[in-house]
């Protein structure tokens, strides 16, 4: 399953060509069981990680609006240690963030050894956004892609593993997903008058992470597009993606002290 998602590198990402609805041959029930038990593994790793204090996991995880990157966080990682996740939500940078380079911020919220670190938008928004929005000059934001892929190849060379996944939401169902907050009180919130701009370009920002997808997908750090419009099926794709970066890491718990073999307290 989570080989026909990857970018691999020097090939397009073809995101406008893939399918958001796919179930990747998986009928819900079966996939909601899986997750089940995919999340207890996580669980489990996490620990193995934490006790080994040696790597970290970074997952990173972009989309369009409406992809649901709040909602793959709840499921992929229900019921995990909180105290071995952390969460980090990129906003538009102010004050001291101004003052230092773009990747500054991001450095400073990478997860400690022996934890798993997500961020719910990152980087990317430093290339992406700042070119649909025009806030600096191509010159500028196309020579990020080389400072980005150098800057993941650092990360993993110091133990990191990053996962990276483009929630790939399809326009009907972004729609839907709009309706929801306006017509729901709860979600009201979440909803601005700008967004309905940005989804006026939806094309050209599925153009614009294509090309970002394509420019930075390696071998040390691939690209994911998980298809978007089935909740279920992209928090399994997402839980399982970090299930197998955590096994190829394959962290083990330390060995305990001598003669504690029959001790009673």
């Amino acid at each position: 399953m989570l080989d026909g998602l990857r970018v691999k590198p020097g090939a397009g990402a073809r995101i406008a060509e893939r399918d958001p609805g796919d179930r990747l041959g998986i009928e819900k029930e079966d996939g909601e069981k899986r997750l089940e038990h995919v999340v207890g593994r996580i669980d489990e790793l996490q620990y193995r990680l934490y006790a080994e204090d040696r790597h970290s996991v970074l997952l990173v995880l972009q989309g369009l609006d409406a992809s649901g990157k709040d909602g793959v966080i709840r499921r992929a990682f229900h019921g995990v240690n909180p105290t071995g996740v952390s969460v980090t939500s990129f906003k538009v940078p102010v004050g001291v963030e101004l003052q230092h380079d773009y990747l500054w911020r991001v450095h400073a919220a990478l997860p400690r050894r022996g934890t798993i670190g997500v961020f719910n938008r990152s980087h990317y928004e430093d290339v992406v956004a700042v070119r649909m929005h025009e806030l600096a000059p191509p010159d500028v934001w196309r020579r990020r892609y080389e400072h980005i892929r150098g800057f993941e190849r650092m990360l993993v060379d110091e133990g990191t593993s990053v996962v990276k996944v483009f929630l790939n939401v399809s326009r009907d169902e972004q729609r839907v997903r709009f309706q929801e907050r306006i017509d729901d009180p709860g979600k009201r919130w979440k909803f601005r008058r700008d967004d309905l701009k940005v989804r006026e370009r939806f094309d050209d920002w599925v153009e614009a992470w294509d090309d970002a997808l394509t420019e930075t997908s390696t071998d040390w750090a691939p690209w994911y597009v998980v298809p978007a419009d089935r909740n279920w099926l992209k928090a399994l794709a997402v839980a399982e993606l970090v299930v197998d970066a955590l096994e190829r890491l394959g962290p083990r718990l330390p060995e305990p002290e001598d003669g504690l073999d029959g001790l009673m307290l």
